[in-house]
């Protein structure tokens, strides 16, 4: 989870999280490389009193300066377009989780097992108890099994909801009358936080989002205590 005056991002927990994370610093180089040329340049036409006569209309130069930017471009888009591809795709997940945003809870519905659904809370500040984090806590958290993929559907059923969980790379719209799917994988158990990323009115901040990754026969022990 996120902690007090973090410049970065959370630490991945997902293998797409990971993914994400290489690109943007792959992304940030070439920014920095970017920068950094032009502050160089600009610093030398500032102090230098030498002028090349027939820099301007040198041939070579504008094909330079017309061929790398597309280059940089081609590095940046491909990687990006395969990250795109990768979250967007669906493989044989073994467990389907519907979500479901209201003003203002999530409810939940396991849709392979019968009867297995809740509703999930805020934890008021006033019930806290010690070591529970502020306006981050539920009352009943989302059990999942670690390193097994896991469908997400996600819609809502008044306005605009966002279902997004940082560590994990995942925000998906929660939108009335629409279904949208996403497809999510812990690599390690623990709990990691979300919450609601679309403005959906008065009680938006107090929504969040609690996944508790387990072990496999950890989480079939938790769905047979409750079915």
């Amino acid at each position: 989870m996120a902690y007090p005056y973090e410049l970065g991002f959370q630490d991945a927990t997902s293998p797409i999280m990971e993914e994400l994370l290489h690109f943007h610093d792959h992304t940030l180089m070439i920014v920095f490389l970017i920068s950094t040329l032009v502050l160089y340049l600009i610093s030398l036409m500032l102090t230098t009193k030498l002028t090349h006569t027939s820099t301007m209309d040198a041939q070579e130069v504008e094909t330079i300066w017309t061929i790398l930017p597309a280059i940089i471009l081609i590095m940046i888009a491909l990687p990006s377009l395969r990250i795109l591809y990768l979250m967007d795709e669906v493989n044989n997940p073994v467990l389907t989780v519907k979500t479901m945003g209201h003003q203002w809870y999530w409810s939940y519905e396991y849709t392979d097992y019968e009867e297995l659904n809740f509703d999930s809370y805020m934890i008021p500040t006033t019930e806290l108890k010690p070591g529970e984090l502020r306006l981050l806590e539920v009352d009943n958290r989302v059990v999942l099994p670690m390193e097994t993929p896991v469908r997400m559907l996600i819609s809502s059923e008044d306005v605009l909801h966002s279902w997004a969980v940082p560590s994990l790379g995942l925000k998906t719209d929660a939108v009335p009358g629409r279904l949208n799917q996403t497809i999510l994988m812990s690599s390690r158990p623990g709990l990691f936080y979300g919450q609601c990323s679309e403005i959906c009115g008065s009680n938006h901040s107090f929504m969040p989002i609690v996944i508790e990754m387990v072990t496999l026969k950890t989480f079939e022990n938790w769905c047979s205590s409750l079915v």
